[in-house]
């Protein structure tokens, strides 16, 4: 099993910048594929960016060219970059993480969740 904690949300103006932060526990962190989802009100939970232990990673369309997904295994931590801000971006975004292969895209492919942080972009 694996718990995950995420943080780095917060209020920011459009065109500002976050870092998206999530802290995993267990020693086998390597094995497990890792994920960004956000839920705006009114809205399904979608797919922002998933990585592979091996640095793999897939993007939502909209977020192609402003966010970046990493992770550093060594440290257990996986982060979101997220430039450009717009107000669309505005949700709560959730870290994700299946054992496995491949860069799952469905909430359905991921077995462990974090809390979620809120993000407001503004203007």
């Amino acid at each position: 099993q694996v718990q995950l904690v995420d943080s780095g949300g917060g209020l920011v103006q459009a065109g500002g910048s976050l870092r998206l932060s999530c802290s995993a526990s267990g020693r086998t962190f390597i094995a497990y594929v890792m994920g960004w989802f956000r839920q705006a009100p009114g809205k399904q939970r979608e797919l922002v960016a998933a990585i592979t232990s091996g640095g793999s990673t897939n993007y939502a369309d909209s977020v192609k060219g402003r966010f970046t997904i990493s992770r550093d295994n060594a440290k257990n931590m996986v982060y979101l970059q997220m430039n450009s801000l717009k107000s669309e971006d505005t949700a709560v975004y959730y870290c994700a993480a299946y054992r496995g292969y491949g860069l799952g895209r469905k909430g359905s492919d991921y077995d462990y969740w974090g809390q979620g942080t809120q993000v407001t972009v503004s203007g």
